[in-house]
Parts: structure tokens; sequence; C-alpha cells
């Protein structure tokens, strides 16, 4: 049977659809966890990046947390927190928050310092305001960038949530796990095939959501 026969029969089976463990309930779960962490991430993120980027100070401990960060496995990560936090929300969001805050993180730091120097020092020689500088003359230019590392780290989250199954929590991976543990390889190829969905998904929401935040002269330069 090819993978196309599996994503058949697992989208037409109409038990796949209701209850629990219907496609819903976990689309709908695995948005959650995703969102959840992604809010958390660019928290952290964002604000580190913006005031780092905007000062130019900061760089070189940016990059060794960021490869630090990306160098943990998530799924050991998660392991090790189920050990020591046991069951709930907790030990899913920290790896995947950790996870997330690396692209954020250095993308937005980098999106900062790319921005022409000559529009910044003439706000200054305006007498503008450091907050004003940073959120009217700089973000702007920035924007596109700092979208880009929210986007792949909302890919990052989207493909990476599954692990949550993993821990007894919800959400797509749940038909991955329970169909390698059941050979019940419709079930695996179906989670997999809605996870990809999902990521599909997300880049067409950033790409509209770039359309509409960045302005037009912006885009043109970029």
């Amino acid at each position: 049977m090819n993978v196309l026969n599996f994503i058949n029969d697992f989208f037409s089976n109409s038990a796949h659809w209701h209850g629990y463990d219907g496609i819903p309930t976990r689309l709908r779960e695995h948005i959650q966890y995703s969102l959840t962490a992604l809010a958390i991430a660019a928290a952290i993120g964002l604000p580190i990046g913006l005031l780092t980027g905007h000062t130019g100070r900061g760089g070189n401990s940016l990059a060794l947390i960021a490869t630090a960060a990306r160098a943990l496995p998530s799924f050991g990560l998660l392991v090790l927190m189920f050990v020591l936090l046991g069951l709930g929300h907790l030990p899913v969001m920290i790896p995947l928050v950790v996870l997330a805050v690396p692209p954020i993180l250095v993308t937005t730091y980098e999106a900062m310092r790319s921005v022409d120097p000559s529009p910044v020092d003439a706000a200054r020689g305006m007498g503008m305001a450091e907050p004003r500088i940073l959120f009217q003359v700089e973000l702007p230019v920035a924007l596109p960038l700092i979208l880009s590392g929210l986007r792949s780290a909302a890919i990052q989250i989207v493909s990476t949530a599954t692990i949550a199954a993993y821990v007894s929590l919800g959400g797509l991976g749940r038909y991955i796990v329970d169909g390698l543990y059941q050979r019940n390889y419709e079930k695996v190829v179906g989670g997999a095939t809605l996870v990809a969905f999902l990521a599909l998904i997300t880049l067409g929401l950033f790409w509209a959501i770039n359309r509409f935040a960045v302005s037009a002269g912006v885009r043109r330069s970029t």
C-alpha cells in the first residue's frame, strides 16, 4: 500500500473526524501548544534582540547563547524535563521555547544591525529620543527580517510540537506515536500529513503578515 492510499484511507475514515481523538480536536491542541510556545519565545527573544541590536552591544553573547540552545536535542530535553517536573504542559513548553528563541533572538539582532545608519543618525541629530528611533526609524526597516526569524521559529515549533504526545499530551503527534505503537501506518502517515499541512499554512500566514505589516517601500528594497 503506498503513501497516497494511506492518506486517502486516513482522511476518508469518518471515525477520525469525531471525538477526543478526532482531527479537529488534535489540530486545535497542536495549534494551542504551538501558539503558546511561539508567544513565550517571542516575548523573550524580541525585546532582547531589539535592545542589543539598537545599542550594538552583546552580539557575541547572543551568538554563544544561540549556538548552545541549538545544540540541545529537543527530545532529550523533553525527557529530562519530564523526569524533573512530571506530567503537564511545562515539560513540553520548555523544549519548544528553547528551540524557538535562538532564531528569533539572532535574526532580530541582525535585522536591527542591518538598518542603514544614515536615517538613524539623522533622527538623533533632530533630537529624537532613543525609544522613538528604535520603534519609528529602525523597526519598520528591520521588520521583514524580524518576521523571517519569527516564521522560522514558528515552523520549527509546529514540526517539533509532535513530541508532546510522548508525555501523554495531545496534538497531531498523538497519531504518529499511537500509530507506531499500534503498527497502524495509516495513522502515522495521516498525522505526518497534517503536520506538514499545518506548516504550509503557517508559511502562508507569515506571507500575508509580511504583505500587510511591511510598507511597500521596504518590501521593494528588500
